[in-house]
């Protein structure tokens, strides 16, 4: 006598469970890679192009005369301005030709014979001494938060930083690309093998 189910029978099509739980992982990691590819190109332009293109700096925040607009460690982008308004938080050299530079906010403007501008920091209860537009290098046209901690941490080597991080992570996401290209075409040819037999 014969025994009978009335279980289907499932067909084995080659994948396992422990192959589809790789798969997956494979492909959450090859995403974080990627966003996180693209946040640190993202990242260098934000600090490196854009401000080049735009005749501007990227400039450390050391002080916290500004908060809690900008905090110790951001990064400011100054961009050249024909002039400048009461509210636009500027860089500048608070002594003429001196490499030391201060952002701060525009609370007043005096015209006259010559553009004098006064600042002062947020945080700060006092103006600064005015200063002439040649003593301004520019506007603060956008901030990036925390990311003046590594590049003082990297000193003048952040450029070297930024550009072998880049690599590092275009070549995991290029290594991930190939293994998945070839892994597939493995799989591929099994199931062909599997078909013909």
């Amino acid at each position: 006598m014969t025994a009978t189910t009335d279980a289907p029978v499932v067909p084995d099509d080659g994948v396992h469970p422990a192959q589809v739980q790789h798969s997956l992982w494979r492909s959450a990691l090859r995403g974080a890679t990627l966003v996180a590819l693209l946040a640190l190109l993202a990242l260098a332009a934000a600090i490196a192009v854009v401000p080049r293109v735009m005749g501007g700096a990227a400039l450390t925040v050391l002080t916290g005369s500004m908060e809690p607009t900008y905090s110790p460690g951001d990064m400011v982008v100054a961009v050249p301005q024909d002039g400048y308004d009461v509210g636009d938080v500027v860089t500048f050299q608070p002594v003429s030709d001196d490499p030391t530079l201060i952002t701060h906010r525009v609370v007043g403007v005096r015209t006259g014979a010559q553009t004098w501008y006064v600042t002062r920091g947020d945080a700060n209860g006092a103006d600064d001494e005015p200063i002439t537009a040649e003593q301004v290098m520019g506007r603060v046209v956008y901030h990036i938060p925390y990311v003046g901690h590594v590049a003082n941490a990297a000193g003048p080597n952040r450029g070297l930083v930024v550009t072998a991080t880049a690599c590092l992570l275009i070549g995991y996401g290029a290594y991930l690309f190939i293994s998945d290209s070839l892994a597939g075409r493995r799989r591929g040819a099994g199931q062909i093998t599997k078909g013909e037999s």
